[in-house]
């Protein structure tokens, strides 16, 4: 065995004291997606509550759930109009309860989507707000300004809106005349609330208690990074090529401002009022890992999702220099590091890592993309890249779906499309459709098991039909089975508690390292790399053969044997 020479600390302490969130493996649930239960082609709470077995089956520890709160469905319900009811779409209160209920009963906690930033424009708040009269208390719950120019006419900034276009919407007074303007980061129909107010953190306040005294496990919180804007209001041009959600290395004015932090500190203690270890998870866009540690320092969160190491290219160097400053960076802060490589945002990762064309997040493709790559290649990779994660120290999210190995879905027709992006890009830009289409579960059945009456709120691919679970679930050489002997050996090796060591005497384009009781061996070079075949071979991505890993290959050895 090689020689181990760097060690980069994980999460500290016995698995039997650390809190759930430090090592947990979380999947995430797109609950328009996941299982239909009543037939009407859209995804409900009934429908994940019949297949939370299949989840703990796989062996994940927690379930998160994207948006299923009362919503005029803008933006797949990240565009509430009640944070305290669940929306007939997707059910009830009680078939909330009894989801979390049938969750807890398999030891599987619930995180579910909070989305702080905006509201929809139905909110009972907002519907106020458009009757009220300007520097009423109805308006300052939210950011209206007045325009600019002589009459009012122009917007208050050159702010532009996440999904395109331009991010203020004038409004209408109530006596008919032009009237101020409101901001909106994404679509107009999604009004940002003005943090600058305390009756806006008092909501929030009752908001959290209202899940938590309900039972759940904690929050994602969307656009963790946005709810604080510079009150100057300075005009602001991003850069063209940067991800939709920020990131840039000089912050937005609506992006990373310091005062996001005094909310986390206040949420944190109101989760602290409550046993059983509830965590905040922040979705904040930064540049570094090192600033999105500041979002997981004591008192704040517990966790934010690393987008450096999903977005990074497939590369080794690449890779472990995201490794390394997201152990040194989260470990500093006594946080653990978190990964991910997909989610309902991005294209999936089996398509991703093959492209051969820039893609920036939030764009999507579609059937015009030129730089589309090899399905083969992108699965293998993708196969290899989460055997990588999962043995990594910290805290995994996956998106529903990959565990089948499905790839971006870039073929929808146009008419189907439902995300503001592409409408307020004019179809310049595709987004996130394509990622979000209904996961297939029997391949003989009405829409693929998703709904027994086979509708499907957006169509599903042919070539998904051998991808089915059921179809998976009695091949040892499936994407399902590798996602579950995997889990189950991070478990059984505590790897979530553990410590990375890299190993040396690999060239530069493999990546090789200790944690525990586990040797990983990452080959992302174009040429196989031998490894001692006594070695006693716990997982693989791929295929190994005559003591050799293939390119884009990942294999765990037992520590202790030869390597």
């Amino acid at each position: 065995m090689s020689t181990a020479h760097e060690r980069l600390p994980g999460p500290s302490a016995d698995s039997t004291t650390v809190p759930w969130w430090r090592t947990a493996v979380i999947y995430q649930i797109y609950p328009r997606s996941f299982a239909d239960a009543d037939g009407d082609g859209v995804g409900d709470l009934k429908g994940v509550t019949g297949r939370l077995q299949e989840l703990a089956d796989l062996g994940v520890d927690a379930v998160w759930l994207s948006p299923f709160m009362t919503s005029p469905q803008k933006d797949g319900g990240y565009d509430v109009a009640d944070f305290c009811d669940v929306d007939p779409l997707f059910g009830t209160l009680e078939d909330f309860d009894e989801m979390l209920a049938a969750a807890h009963a398999r030891s599987l906690r619930v995180i579910v989507d909070l989305v702080p930033n905006h509201s929809s424009d139905q909110h009972r708040w907002f519907q106020q707000a458009l009757a009220a009269v300007p520097g009423s208390r109805e308006r300052a719950r939210y950011i209206f300004r007045d325009g600019t120019g002589e009459r009012g006419e122009r917007p208050p900034n050159n702010w532009t809106s996440v999904f395109g276009g331009p991010a203020w919407t004038r409004v209408t007074e109530a006596d008919g005349s032009p009237g101020q303007w409101y901001l909106h980061l994404f679509d107009s129909s999604q009004p940002d609330f003005d943090w600058a107010n305390e009756e806006v953190w008092a909501e929030f306040r009752r908001i959290l208690r209202f899940w938590l005294d309900r039972g759940v496990d904690g929050f994602r919180v969307d656009v963790a990074h946005g709810l604080v804007k510079d009150q100057d209001f300075p005009d602001y041009a991003p850069d063209p090529d940067a991800a939709s959600m920020g990131g840039e290395e000089t912050p937005a004015p609506y992006f990373e401002q310091p005062g996001v932090h005094e909310i986390y500190r206040d949420w944190h203690q109101v989760l602290a009022e409550y046993s059983g270890d509830r965590a905040l998870c922040g979705e904040a866009w930064v540049s570094s890992v090192e600033k999105m540690a500041l979002w997981v320092r004591p008192g704040e969160m517990h966790q934010t999702f690393n987008f450096e190491f999903l977005m990074a290219a497939w590369d080794a160097v690449e890779v472990k220099d995201i490794i390394d400053r997201s152990l040194s960076a989260f470990g500093s802060v006594g946080a653990p590091a978190t990964w991910v490589l997909s989610n309902h945002d991005v294209v999936r990762h089996a398509t991703r890592l093959a492209l051969t064309e820039e893609n920036p997040q939030g764009t999507g493709i579609g059937p015009n993309f030129a730089g589309l790559g090899d399905p083969a290649e992108g699965l293998r990779r993708a196969q290899a890249a989460t055997a990588l994660m999962l043995a990594l120290p910290g805290s995994a999210y996956l998106y529903q779906g990959e565990e089948l190995g499905l790839d971006e879905v870039h073929d929808l027709p146009d008419e189907f499309r439902q995300d503001p992006t592409w409408f307020r890009t004019g179809g310049d830009r595709y987004g996130r459709d394509g990622c979000r289409v209904p996961i297939p579960w029997r391949s003989g059945a009405p829409a693929l098991g998703f709904s027994p009456t086979g509708k499907s709120w957006l169509p599903q691919p042919r070539r998904w039909k051998p991808l089915a679970r059921e179809k998976q679930r009695s091949n040892p050489q499936s994407t399902l089975n590798l996602y579950r002997g995997l889990l189950r050996l991070r478990r059984d090796h505590q790897l979530g508690a553990g410590e990375l060591q890299w190993l040396s005497g690999y060239p530069q384009d493999v990546l090789a390292f200790r944690n525990l009781g586990v040797v990983v061996i990452v080959n992302l070079s174009s040429v196989p790399v031998a490894f001692d075949s006594e070695a006693a071979v716990l997982a693989a991505s791929g295929p190994l053969h005559d003591g050799l890993i293939p390119t884009d290959t990942t294999a765990w050895f037992a520590a202790g044997s030869p390597t």
